[in-house]
Order: C-alpha cells, then structure tokens, then sequence
C-alpha cells in the first residue's frame, strides 16, 4: 500500500492557479559548483538542519552558500500560518528538538561564521511561541563561538504577551522582523497576522534593548503603490527601526499569491534613495534583496555607522 503524501500547502489546493510571470534578465540567479557551496551544504544536511535558504526557495542561495552563509531555521519546518507568498511548509508541526541549539551552534562553528542568522516557523501552537527555544539557540550559539555576531529573524509572538521579551533578553546584535507587504495587502498576503502589531514589536524591541540593531523588510510586485511603500517606510522609522531590506516578490507557484508586476533595478534605487533620506541607519534595495542576504556585510556597515555617528 502506497503512503498518501501530504501536500506542501494544503490550505492552497483550492486556490485559483495564477501563471507565473517570465522573470526579467535582471532576476536571473547564477548556479555553482564551488566547493564552499558543496561544504556548506553537506555540513547543513549531515547535521539535519533547517534553512530558510532551501525552505523558502531563496534565488541567492548560490551566492550566499558558496561563501559560507547559510540562514538556520530552528524548529522545525513546519509553519502553523498560511502565508499567501511563503513557500515554507505548513501544517502541524512536529515537536521542538532538544537538541538543536548544539546542532546550531556546532555548524556555525564548522561554517567558521562571523555573523549567524537565525529564524525560525511561525509556532502559534506553542505557549510562548518560542521564544524560550531562541534564547536556548542564541545562548549555545555564543557560548561556542564567542566571537561571532547573532542576528535573529522571529516571527511576531502574536497573541504570545511580552514572551518576545525572551529573545531579546538572549542580547542578539541584530533583532530582524519582517513587515513584508503595506497593510491593505495584510487579508490577502499575510492573513495570520496584523500590521500594527509587527510594527509594535519592533518598536518594543528597540525599547526594551537600545544597543539592538532593529530591522525589517519588505517585497514589492504584490499589487501595492508607491505611496504605500512611502508610508510602511514613516511606519518604520517611527518605530525607530535601523535597517530596512527592499526586494522584489517571487511568485513561488501557480497556486501562490500572483505577482503584480518586476519593478525595475532603477526603481528599486529610487525607493532605495527615498528611504535613505528618511533617515534609515543602512537600506538595502535591490530585486534580489532578502532580508538575510549579505547580513554579515551589512551588519559591519550598520556597526560603522553607529560609530560615525557618535
């Protein structure tokens, strides 16, 4: 008797099928046979562990392997939200693994990282939603490697009281959540979630933590315009968010939210420049910018400009 396989998004079977754009030259990822992309991908697959890389389907993946990079997505690879644009799998999720803050920590250690991203799934069903298994991760992973700066991308502990409070209380360098679409787009696009209350988040994490570099994304290409991306912009500031990430949306299947239109590298330099004289502390835009792409990079300039401004 053959197993039935359980489909990826079960919640978007019944989704009208919406075709997939061409991909303009611009978006176009290159591929590699490099050694370092090979290390790191038989480090990440011997220790079986997650990352957002594969699971969501990053085009940079390429890139960011064959330096050594690689975004650790802890427990587990099962989202309890149903994100229209997200390729991350979702269902109900198997227990958290006890072992997972060393599993991390020993690969970044073996991946010799300067700089560590790490997110997580969404986990509604757990009572703190997590936040107890990030500082466990933060912590291991610093206890190992002294040296080597944490950035966390977490979900938005809806509904979870103060338990984000928790991962702050871990001290991560970086303390990433992403707002990714303006808030007419949040039904649609981000159904699970609310607007306000990510933007609340970040602005209690920079409370709570003053030294924290806070910071946030977006995509473009779902349908918004130009001065709903200006206004999530004035959101964020106000939130006294450092770093803003602009990329473009990748429409993951047929049966995924479908994509408006490609916004051109130009365009992507434009709301690059808007936001910079906003007062952003560092911005990335461009059509392949992810929230963790070029972190460890990034997190150096966001260190530089603190101290230039002090």
């Amino acid at each position: 008797m053959t197993q039935k396989i359980r489909p990826r998004h079960p919640e978007k079977i019944k989704n009208p099928i919406n075709p997939i754009k061409k991909k303009p030259e611009w978006i176009r990822s290159k591929l590699s046979n490099s050694k370092e992309f090979f290390l790191t991908k038989t480090i990440v697959n011997k220790n079986n562990l997650v990352t957002v890389c594969q699971e969501a389907n990053c085009p940079n993946i390429t890139e960011c392997w064959s330096k050594r990079h690689a975004t650790f997505m802890i427990m587990g690879d099962t989202c309890t939200r149903a994100c229209a644009f997200c390729d991350v799998k979702t269902g109900k999720p198997s227990k958290l693994d006890d072992l997972e803050p060393i599993k991390i920590s020993q690969a970044v250690k073996r991946l010799n990282l300067k700089h560590v991203v790490i997110t997580s799934v969404d986990r509604d069903d757990l009572d703190d939603g997590g936040s107890n298994h990030f500082y466990e991760v933060i912590n291991q992973t610093r206890k190992t490697n002294p040296n080597t700066t944490i950035e966390v991308l977490t979900p938005d502990f809806l509904r979870k009281g103060e338990a984000y409070k928790k991962v702050l209380e871990a001290n991560p360098d970086v303390f990433n959540h992403n707002i990714e679409t303006v808030p007419s787009l949040y039904l649609k696009v981000r159904p699970g979630s609310r607007y306000f209350a990510s933007l609340e988040l970040l602005k209690n994490a920079k409370k709570i933590n003053k030294n924290v570099f806070t910071k946030s994304g977006i995509m473009v290409g779902l349908g918004e315009n130009k001065n709903e991306i200006l206004q999530v912009m004035d959101d964020l500031k106000s939130a006294e968010v450092d770093f803003l990430t602009i990329g473009q949306y990748l429409q993951p299947s047929v049966k995924h939210f479908p994509l408006d239109r490609y916004y051109t590298p130009q365009e992507f330099e434009e709301l690059g420049a808007i936001a910079k004289a906003k007062g952003f502390l560092l911005v990335s835009s461009s059509p392949l910018t992810r929230s963790s792409y070029h972190a460890d990079e990034d997190f150096a300039k966001l260190q530089q400009k603190r101290i230039n401004i002090h």
